[in-house]
């Protein structure tokens, strides 16, 4: 570090990056390894309230202070809005991080990085100002529907925990995955990672908002009260030769300060691994060809039949999931006895024959759930469960109990979807004080700790394959392998192993000791259901949702098919024997 001199630049210098602070005007300078500029990083970044925007009116002095293997540079400043902010840059060898703190009283509604509102400078003018860049590509680890995870940096993107097919949503894949861009500079890629600490995950989307310059947001939407002061998330800079390998330090570094679970190498009952069918292909198989809703074929005849079926040809999962909808309401998750006249018998079935049963989960939908358990609107509309309300949390826990107890039904665990419909915006009105990736780890939560008091080998699939949640999950789901909707898109679904592959690989480095549901719909033809069928063993666990016909285009499963299932999961299985031996 230099800058004795209080005319000259602050500067820090490693082996890895320099940031340089100018006096003369509110800017960080990034540069790489090499001395090649990534970035202007804009200091005085605006923290907005529900009561105003945040402009930032008078300036301090940068200060210095160094203590063991860390230099932080603090940079106190006045607001329109709050009693104080206080920006600080902690640099060590390998990263930094930057930080902001605010002093006084409000509701979050947005936290900008690296742009705001200033008023302080002549020579600058007034109004916004954010940051400038070099990079030449950025990469965004949320999977989207037309499978495209680079993107431009003159453009903007989003990670969020949100989704439905709807314009400019079609992102429910990971709910989330890490909140971490990744850019590419002259000579290798950096991250901007968001790290909390545990508690503070309580915001809904993580923003790039890119053109000639950049910067940052997270949306609060008014559920955070400052009241005081208030240590808002930091944002972490990480560098390394690869998009994937700036994720795993971002995930790591979660991991190191406390802020994520440490969970390797945690023993696994070896049926976690067993190949997987779920019903789901086959029920949608069953709508186009016969009408009504895919949901109206969860039927105890049809998966007694289709099982029946995939035994004649020599195809014997080993899990078994009753896909949407077994349950008469999706907030109480009762078996509808006209469909599942016996759940437990069929379930005792399956077991007796060797296989495992999950049960399929909505999550957030209120079917069933009295309106004092919900979250509502501002009108008193209710809009999903809330697991921040006891009763609610004690009816899910009944719930749970009731599905996997032998006394209940005697599942062995869940298949949870639709995470994706976690409640967002502001006025919503829910019991207890949790919002954002802290309301998403609650239900998890709820649900996860139930079922492995009621039955300790239940398994837990998620498609939630963030850092901070790795403990309240077993397998990743990777979801859907292509929209429906646009699977005549040309730049999609060309090849599913390579875009598959890519969520693999984010959810192992989000969660690394979680297993990978591979899933298998939709597909947009046999063609292309055979060629994901083959690679799915190099992916995670083998999942197949088709047992007479591909649903979209009804070609018929033929010989060679039912053959490709059967060899494919023989190799998954030896190779998962040998696997073990060594061990």
């Amino acid at each position: 570090m230099d800058g004795s001199d209080p005319n000259s630049p602050l500067r820090f210098s490693t082996a890895t990056y320099t940031l340089t602070l100018p006096v003369d005007r509110p800017y960080a300078y990034l540069d790489d390894a090499h001395g090649s500029r990534l970035a202007e990083l804009y200091v005085l970044s605006s923290v907005h309230p529900l009561h105003g925007r945040d402009d930032t009116v008078e300036v301090g002095v940068w200060k210095a202070e160094t203590s063991g293997d860390e230099t932080v540079y603090s940079l106190r400043v006045a607001s329109s809005v709050w009693d104080a902010k206080i920006y600080h840059l902690r640099c060590q060898a390998h990263r930094f991080t930057y930080e902001i703190e605010i002093h006084g009283h409000g509701q979050l509604a947005e936290t900008l990085y690296f742009g705001g509102y200033a008023s302080p400078y002549q020579r600058w003018g007034s109004g916004f100002l954010q940051s400038g860049h070099h990079f030449t590509r950025g990469f965004n680890p949320e999977p989207i529907s037309e499978e495209l995870h680079e993107f431009s940096p003159t453009s903007g993107v989003h990670i969020d925990m949100l989704g439905v097919p709807l314009p400019g949503k079609g992102d429910w894949f990971f709910t989330p995955p890490p909140f971490c861009f990744t850019f590419e500079g002259a000579h290798g890629w950096l991250g901007m990672g968001v790290e909390a600490a545990p508690g503070a995950n309580r915001w809904t989307e993580y923003t790039y908002h890119g053109g000639r310059g950049f910067h940052l947001s997270l949306s609060y939407e008014g559920h955070t009260s400052v009241a005081g002061s208030y240590r808002l998330p930091a944002i972490g800079f990480d560098f390394d030769a690869d998009p994937f390998a700036v994720l795993a330090k971002h995930a790591e570094a979660l991991r190191s300060a406390g802020y994520a679970p440490d969970v390797f190498a945690q023993p696994k009952p070896q049926w976690w691994f067993e190949p997987i069918y779920c019903g789901w292909g086959t029920q949608f198989d069953q709508f186009v060809r016969d009408g009504g809703r895919a949901a109206d074929y969860a039927r105890q005849e049809n998966y007694e039949a289709w099982l029946h079926t995939l035994a004649q040809h020599g195809v014997e999962p080993g899990i078994v999931v009753i896909d949407d909808k077994w349950q008469a309401t999706y907030g109480d998750n009762q078996a509808d006895e006209e469909r599942w006249p016996n759940l437990h018998g069929f379930i005792a079935g399956q077991h007796a024959a060797g296989k495992k049963v999950l049960l399929w989960l909505k999550a957030w939908d209120h079917e069933g759930v009295p309106p004092g358990e919900c979250i509502t609107n501002a009108a008193g509309v209710p809009l999903t469960v809330d697991p921040s309300n006891p009763a609610y949390e004690q009816r899910l826990r009944r719930s749970v109990r009731r599905m996997l107890a032998p006394d209940g039904y005697d599942a062995d665990g869940f298949k949870i979807d639709f995470t994706a419909r976690i409640p967002s915006g502001p006025g919503l009105r829910l019991h207890g004080d949790l919002w954002g990736l802290e309301l998403m780890k609650r239900l998890l939560e709820i649900i996860y700790t139930e079922a492995k008091r009621t039955k300790p080998d239940a398994l837990v699939i998620t498609h939630t394959p963030h850092p901070y949640l790795a403990d309240v999950l077993d397998m990743v789901r990777l979801n859907d392998t292509l929209e429906l909707e646009r699977l005549e898109d040309p730049r999609i679904g060309s090849d599913i192993r390579a875009a598959m592959g890519v969520r693999a690989h984010i959810a192992t480095i989000a969660c690394p000791d979680a297993l990978i549901d591979t899933d298998n719909w939709p597909v947009r033809d046999r063609a292309a259901w055979r060629q994901y069928m083959r690679v799915q063993p190099e992916l995670g666990v083998p999942a197949l949702y088709f047992v007479t016909h591909i649903d979209r285009t009804q070609e018929p499963l033929e010989a060679e098919d039912y053959a490709l299932i059967r060899e494919t999961w023989e190799r998954y299985r030896s190779a998962r024997k040998l696997t073990e031996e060594r061990l």
